[in-house]
């Protein structure tokens, strides 16, 4: 599998990651059977980028990557997690995770924003913890849509001096939206963004900050190519889901218009989005979210269909006239 450097560090991730929101129960239970099944078939498929957070089942995924792992050489693959997520105990759990957090667990523990220096770095042991590793490859500060400027002031200089110390390799930020991480691409020494859901095939509002990574040498980890469900069929269901809310009206129909283009040419939905995000220079892995073993055999077989140059000239030319 082709790998790419993250920047200008040394570390170099796979063109594919495996995003582990789902083994951590994302919407609905996965048996550790499973999970640590989804982790063997990746690596076996070649992935060597993985990426956790704390916010992922509320520790769950971490640990069951963590698991997981164990049994590989710590060298031979690249570990991300986020910080921005403090977990405490909860107060008053209510005995799932699901309506607050979008997770299948139990909610002993709760979620506190923290993007301080002291937080982040109060995170980061957290996180090594739950995971039995001895580092983090690259971390990311994780949605600090409301926090920008601590993130900005506190966070991200508190990763930069650990990156400087060789405590970790890469610092970024990991958001659903571009436009806070345009800001902070343009004020603070990062390496990397991921950016979730807004360089896909169904959106591509993320533009203007990936052509600025580009142009600053920062690398795009693209996450959520299938927009939350949209795209991940090869002719999206009526209940569909896109931005983690079932998808508007508009959305559902031009996520059909592409199907429509991708079956004149003899190739999926599905396919198409996963292969989107890296044709754009910027991108140095997408990360697709995975929770079993068909799963990564599907992404596999979709990252290696072939998709006619026409095909591409009719979606972009779609995707012209949308915008």
């Amino acid at each position: 599998m082709r790998v790419n450097t993250i920047g200008r560090t040394g570390v170099r991730v796979t063109a594919v990651g495996f995003g582990s929101a789902p083994i951590g129960n994302l919407y609905s239970e996965v048996s550790e059977e499973a999970a640590r099944g989804a982790v063997e078939a990746a690596w076996a498929a070649g992935i060597r980028y993985f990426d956790t957070a704390p916010h992922y089942g509320l520790g769950l995924a971490e640990r069951r990557l963590g698991r997981a792992l164990a049994q590989y050489d710590r060298s031979e693959f690249v570990l991300s997690t986020k910080v921005g997520r403090l977990l405490v105990p909860n107060p008053a759990p209510a005995g799932s995770d699901l309506a607050a957090g979008g997770f299948a667990v139990a909610d002993q523990l709760t979620r506190k924003r923290d993007y301080s220096a002291d937080g982040t770095r109060r995170s980061i042991e957290a996180s090594l913890e739950r995971t039995g590793t001895d580092r983090f490859d690259i971390v990311l500060v994780h949605d600090p849509d409301e926090h920008a400027d601590q993130a900005l002031s506190q966070a991200i200089p508190a990763l930069i001096e650990l990156r400087e110390q060789g405590v970790i390799g890469a610092v970024g930020v990991g958001m659903n939206q571009w436009q806070v991480p345009l800001r902070m691409v343009r004020e603070a020494d990062l390496d990397a963004v991921m950016l979730a859901g807004r360089w896909t095939l169904a959106d591509r509002s993320g533009a203007r900050l990936m052509q600025e990574c580009q142009d600053r040498g920062i690398s795009v980890l693209a996450a959520a190519p299938y927009n939350s469900g949209l795209l991940a069929s090869d002719w999206p269901r009526d209940d569909a889901r896109f931005n983690y809310a079932p998808a508007p009206a508009s959305m559902l129909a031009g996520a059909r218009g592409m199907a429509r283009i991708g079956a004149r040419h003899g190739v999926t939905l599905p396919a198409l989005a996963i292969q989107f995000p890296a044709r754009h220079p910027a991108t140095a892995a997408v990360v697709v979210g995975l929770r079993s073993a068909g799963e990564v055999r599907s992404t596999i077989d979709r990252l290696t269909s072939e998709i006619p140059p026409q095909a591409w000239a009719e979606l972009d030319e779609g995707a012209g006239h949308a915008n």
